[in-house]
């Protein structure tokens, strides 16, 4: 049986890899500050042609922090990054923590209804977003966002090579959008605010309890929640992650396929930021001939991405003709890799290079890794990292210990687990609970632990899907789904996709509402399917409806969605 006294994975660990290590008291901020100064002419960022050095990023940073600070936002303040991979989100990062305001990571792929909830529930003061976005989505919003001061609009092509830009503009293949005035709000491009003159302080005084980011998760409704991470938290899990992979500053080149937007991908590039390490930027991470040519050119020695995307690179003939003898690990995360496809990807990147690690939004977000030098088990996500301690207790009273290899809740406790749900301590509470005289958080994953301490995830929290990577709750569905008049019950479930190992279809079980069974099968579900792509993201909607006679349901009248599964 595990206890927090108890840490039989400690064997496991790497040679030099201490149980618990000493995190200073600092900030990412301090940290940032380092990473930006301590090579200033090593290469910070490749993005399609161009390369951007630490010294024109820190200076960049400086303007935009400068910006904000001259626009009246005060430390504490939100500002959203709602941008794909692009170099004004590194840019606007760090000029945001500089000036000690908080950061969240918005998907440019909400709708306007998504978009609203996440920019009023952080409070939300200055918004950066593609132009695209602006068009798309930011103007469609009906609700005044009276928190919203500041947007800030950036284009794909800003950072682009001339050539390059010009090209893209003349025969549209750069994304664009028409920025037209938004009542009570400024609006600036991104080349506007880089005209400012640099802030003349290195950053703002911060403390380490100071939030630094409200990364977006769903909740025990579902609904999505914005989770308090402090700069205590990032600074002791970007330094847990040094530890036990032994990053080294000014060495490594970086390549993820995971969005910034993502905590995956948005702590990846905080981590490159902060130690200094070059980073090649994917925008868009379906276009594996572009990565190819990336790794081709740049030779990268850290990656990080989701199985999905490892897989359709292996569908790629030209990924396997390059040489990786300059990878040291691919870090795999977000869903699980099968065994199979971990075998057949090491056969062509190195054996022994994949790395699973598993983590959350809640917990900043690594909580456990295979060690690099030591034994990999194939289908664990390894042990927890430094400092860290888990249980896995009974799923019924979420206390009792469960003995080794028998499923049941992973509880976590840590530097690294957060301060809490934003303005929201109910469902809080829901997850963080006494236990020992600790507060531990409930993950809602169901895992195991077997002998020598690695951990497997059995099951994914309840009711919540996984497809590409994103997390999909199945109740956020099912309100949009009630919206609409033919839907009487309804039940979202998904099952596993055989294209795309680790990755769920979103199916969608319904029970019309009578004046409806009579309308045409086909021409309703495209009528409802409509109604979804109105109201969620793409990869949200269901690509499977069934209407059934009746949504069956447990003794205790909840809808049954075991036996629709």
């Amino acid at each position: 049986m595990t206890t927090s006294d108890d840490r039989p994975w400690l064997k496991a660990y790497d040679p030099g890899i201490l149980p618990d290590i000493d995190i200073p008291d600092k900030t990412y901020a301090d940290a940032l500050v380092e990473g930006l100064t301590a090579f200033p002419d090593r290469a910070a960022m490749h993005f399609m042609g161009t390369t951007l050095t630490f010294r024109q990023l820190n200076d960049m940073s400086r303007r935009f922090a400068a910006f904000l600070t001259n626009s009246g936002v005060q430390s504490g303040d939100v500002v959203g990054l709602s941008l794909p991979n692009i170099p004004q989100f590194l840019i606007a990062l760090a000029g945001s923590v500089r000036a000690g305001c908080t950061v969240s990571g918005v998907s440019p792929l909400l709708v306007p209804r998504e978009l609203s909830h996440q920019l009023n529930d952080s409070g939300c003061r200055v918004l950066v977003t593609l132009d695209a976005v602006f068009e798309r989505a930011l103007t469609r919003i009906t609700d005044p966002l009276p928190h919203l001061s500041h947007i800030v609009t950036a284009n794909i092509g800003d950072y682009l090579p001339p050539v390059k830009r010009l090209i893209g503009n003349l025969f549209k293949k750069i994304p664009s959008g028409r920025v037209t005035p938004f009542a009570g709000k400024t609006i600036r491009s991104f080349p506007q605010v880089m005209t400012v003159p640099p802030s003349a302080t290195p950053a703002a005084v911060t403390s380490p309890d100071d939030i630094c980011l409200i990364q977006y998760t769903g909740g025990t409704t579902g609904i999505p929640k914005g989770v308090e991470l402090t700069h205590r938290n990032i600074f002791a899990n970007l330094t847990q992650v040094r530890h036990w992979a032994d990053f080294q500053s000014g060495q490594d080149v970086l390549c993820s396929g995971f969005p910034f937007f993502h905590l995956a991908g948005l702590m990846f590039g905080m981590t490159a930021l902060s130690t200094a390490n070059t980073q090649c930027l994917i925008p868009d991470p379906r276009n594996t001939g572009h990565i190819v040519k990336e790794i081709q050119k740049y030779k990268p020695t850290i990656y990080a991405n989701v199985p999905t995307l490892n897989q359709m690179l292996m569908e790629n003939p030209g990924f396997k003709k390059l040489n990786f003898s300059s990878a040291k690990i691919f870090v795999s995360g977000a869903a699980p890799f099968p065994v199979e496809s971990i075998r057949s990807f090491e056969a062509t990147v190195g054996q022994g290079k994949v790395v699973e690690v598993y983590g959350m939004t809640e917990t900043s977000p690594i909580i456990s890794g295979n060690p690099l030098k030591g034994i990999k088990k194939i289908g664990s996500v390894g042990v927890p990292v430094s400092n860290t301690f888990v249980k896995i207790v009974d799923i019924e009273d979420g206390s009792s210990v469960m003995p080794v290899n028998t499923p049941g809740e992973l509880i976590v406790r840590g530097p690294q687990v957060m301060k809490g749900y934003h303005e929201n301590p109910g469902e809080t509470a829901v997850v963080m609970r006494p236990h020992d005289g600790e507060i531990w958080l409930h993950t809602g994953d169901i895992a195991r632990m077997d002998e020598d301490g690695y951990l497997y995830i059995v099951d994914r929290s309840k009711d919540m899907l996984i497809v590409g990577g994103y997390k999909v709750f199945s109740r956020e569905v099912e309100e949009i789904l009630h919206r609409h008049p033919a839907v009487d019950y309804c039940a979202v479930i998904g099952f596993s996709d055989p294209d795309r190992p680790g990755s769920d279809i979103v199916k969608a079980v319904i029970q019309l509402a009578p004046e409806s069974r009579s309308r045409d099968a086909g021409l309703l579900k495209e009528n409802i399917l409509a109604c979804c792509r109105e109201n969620m993201a793409p990869y949200k909607v269901p690509k499977i409806i069934e209407f059934i006679d009746s949504i069956p349901l447990t003794p205790v009248g909840k809808v049954d969605k075991k036996s629709l599964r």
